[in-house]
């Protein structure tokens, strides 16, 4: 049975041209950085390189790229680092409430060390709204926390108004961009971000590698102790295929990212106007304006979600009721609820994210399957 693969936001392929960049520095190759000799050395010179294809993506010095180990490291990484370098100044953070559980479990922890969190609503559309964020802050305020683009919904966040906001108070900005880097055009320097995540493997790199940028001149603590790797910022022996696959994979993304998001645009749109045509009572979760060209999110009244994913699959259809990180959890999505989605609707709602490999011939695939499982869903 062929696989029809639309959870590109889970996770996706290793591109072929970055396993090929990848395979020497696991055979040949193979020497640890922090070593003088040859091999060694090659492996520090091709960090490096990687650092700039990295910082290439998001425009930003290269010297302000941390190499982590995947997004939810990164998240940890600065808003730790940020909490516990400016303790003394204040304990105050700003978030969303549907930021990752990368984000949201770290706030947690902090708020039990005597942190405080202010999770901020978002509209039905999933967005934050300003003047909320505007009274949030306070004079202990040290660090805001808003996510570019929200993996469940896709809802891309006003980041250039926050960062003004950010900058107008002297609180450092950090964002989740785990979704967005690849999927649509980031300029840190223009946007005014001061740290920023992102992840490999929603990036056609592999799994187990992120990246952390943070601007020169922020403190923060280090995360991980140990060895003097990452300007002693996060020990241990970097992962040298991982990093160099994270290179090609941003320089990849960074070539054909208009050619990208132009693809994934078509497919979504032609997805949502083919469910809306075909599947009655079907209800798009977020808005259309600002959203991820690749994500789109239905709710499916009376479906239960998980009966539906199994008989997807039983189709060779993979897809996801949600984020893949919560995916184990039995409660109604955190997101789904925060912009208004009844818990009734919530658990029958199916997120599919397309990816550069999906056609529109996938797609009708995809709708056709929708449409018989859902029917055989109600009658049962």
């Amino acid at each position: 049975m062929k696989i029809r693969y639309f959870d590109n936001s889970a996770t996706t392929r290793v591109k072929e041209e970055v396993l090929e960049e990848m395979l020497p520095y696991f055979t040949e190759k193979y020497g640890n950085a922090s070593s003088l000799y040859s091999i060694g050395r090659i492996s520090k010179k091709a960090i490096e390189e990687a650092r700039k294809k990295v910082a290439g993506l998001i425009n930003c010095n290269s010297n302000e790229i941390y190499f982590t180990g995947c997004g939810s490291e990164s998240d940890n990484t600065i808003i730790k680092g940020i909490a516990y370098a400016n303790r003394k100044r204040g304990k105050h953070i700003i978030t969303s409430q549907i930021e990752h559980p990368a984000v949201l479990h770290t706030c947690q922890m902090l708020e039990r060390q005597g942190f405080e969190v202010t999770y901020l609503k978002v509209n039905k559309e999933g967005i934050i709204s300003l003047e909320e964020l505007r009274n949030s802050i306070r004079n202990d305020t040290i660090l805001i926390s808003i996510m570019f683009a929200n993996n469940e919904i896709g809802s891309i966040q006003p980041i250039e108004m926050i960062s003004k906001i950010a900058r107008m108070y002297n609180i450092v900005f950090h964002t989740d961009a785990v979704q967005a880097c690849g999927n649509v055009p980031i300029d840190v320097k223009r946007m005014g971000i001061d740290s920023l995540s992102l992840s490999g493997h929603k990036l056609y790199a592999p799994k187990g590698i992120g990246a952390l940028y943070v601007r020169n001149g922020i403190e923060f603590e280090k995360f991980m102790d140990g060895g003097h790797q990452e300007k002693n910022k996060r020990a241990g022996t970097e992962n040298v295929a991982g990093i160099v696959g994270l290179g090609k994979a941003c320089e990849l993304a960074n070539i054909h990212l208009k050619e990208h998001m132009r693809h994934l645009r078509e497919l979504r749109d032609y997805y949502i106007e083919q469910v809306e045509e075909k599947i009655e009572g079907a209800i798009l979760n977020g808005g259309i304006e600002n959203r991820l060209p690749g994500n789109a999110n239905f709710a499916f009244p009376g479906v239960d979600g998980e009966a539906l994913l199994l008989n997807l699959d039983a189709k060779g259809i993979c897809a996801s009721a949600g984020s893949a990180c919560t995916s184990g959890s039995s409660a109604p999505s955190h997101v789904l609820a925060s912009i208004g989605v009844p818990d009734e609707l919530a658990q029958g709602a199916l997120r599919v994210t397309f990816g550069e490999d999906n056609t529109k011939e996938d797609v009708d695939y995809l709708v056709e399957s929708l449409c018989e499982i859902i029917k055989k869903l109600k009658n049962n």
